[in-house]
């Protein structure tokens, strides 16, 4: 076999694997509904243009239809390529806005330098998207973050917040106005990353924290990536486990009613935690 058809192979092996990981998440959490109104949040990273893409690639074959809008934050970075994004969403034929807000100088303004700008940049970024899909009447905020983003997510607010929790799949934004949704959730940053580079995406860089080193989060990142290489599947028990909660095993008073716990009752998860049933939907048809 030729190198050019062992690229098109393993191409081939990968966006079915994306869009079967996908199609599933969707269909696990009812992240997408008929008639939605999508804003895909488009950073110009690997991670939202392989979003964006796979989500694409879905709707061609959904049993439902659902309007979808790539949107990017131009956040007045020195040196930003303003022209690369519209250039590429011209030249696939999707409909595209870019909010133009500079949040560059705020966060270098009031963040000390040397110091992490993450944790303000990303406050500032939700809330104009946010304030964005509220005035065009977007129902629905796809964001591109996958499996090792929630992974490393648990392991940061457990190492460093005294809390278990991550990012869940799907969410409703703390004002109630928006729902947010994480198609790659069940996807690996590896197999992303091979895909962005076989299709050959335009990827910008992030000047303002990309540059950032010994961030928290990069090292949960060195942590999972050698836990990974020294004991396969490891990983991948990890992430099931979020699915997998027993409230009972563990020691939080408010999900489960420990007080009344005796030989002759039986304590109850609280209502607090009683799981949203959604009904299942079909990702895509069977080719």
């Amino acid at each position: 076999m030729s190198t050019l058809d062992k690229t098109k192979t393993r191409y081939n092996k990968l966006q079915k694997r994306l869009r079967r990981e996908m199609g599933q998440a969707i269909a696990d959490y009812n992240m997408v509904e008929d008639g939605d109104r999508i804003m895909v949040c488009l950073s110009g990273g690997k991670d939202s243009y392989t979003m964006l893409d796979i989500l694409l690639n879905l709707r061609n074959s959904a049993p439902i239809n659902f309007e979808i809008l790539a949107v990017n934050l131009d956040q007045k970075q020195p040196g930003f390529p303003e022209h690369v994004l519209p250039e590429y969403l011209q030249s696939i034929g999707v409909p595209y806005h870019v909010i133009e807000q500079d949040t560059y100088s705020v966060v270098t303004r009031v963040i000390p330098e040397g110091k992490t700008t993450c944790g303000l940049c990303s406050r500032m970024r939700r809330g104009a998207l946010y304030a964005y899909a509220e005035d065009n009447g977007f129902n629905k905020i796809a964001l591109g973050h996958h499996r090792d983003d929630i992974i490393e997510t648990f392991f940061l607010n457990m190492f460093y917040g005294g809390q278990l929790k991550a990012m869940p799949a799907k969410l409703k934004s703390d004002n109630a106005k928006h729902i947010v949704i994480r198609p790659l959730a069940y996807s690996r940053e590896k197999d992303i990353a091979e895909f962005a580079g076989l299709k050959g995406y335009p990827i910008i860089p992030c000047n303002l924290c990309g540059s950032q080193e010994n961030l928290q989060r990069v090292q949960m990142k060195n942590m999972l990536t050698q836990w990974d290489k020294d004991f396969p599947g490891r990983v991948e028990t990890i992430f099931n486990s979020m699915k997998n909660i027993k409230p009972s095993q563990l020691l939080d008073r408010q999900l489960f009613d420990f007080e009344t716990l005796s030989q002759t009752t039986e304590a109850k998860v609280t209502n607090e935690f009683q799981p949203v049933i959604f009904p299942a939907m079909s990702a895509s048809k069977q080719s």
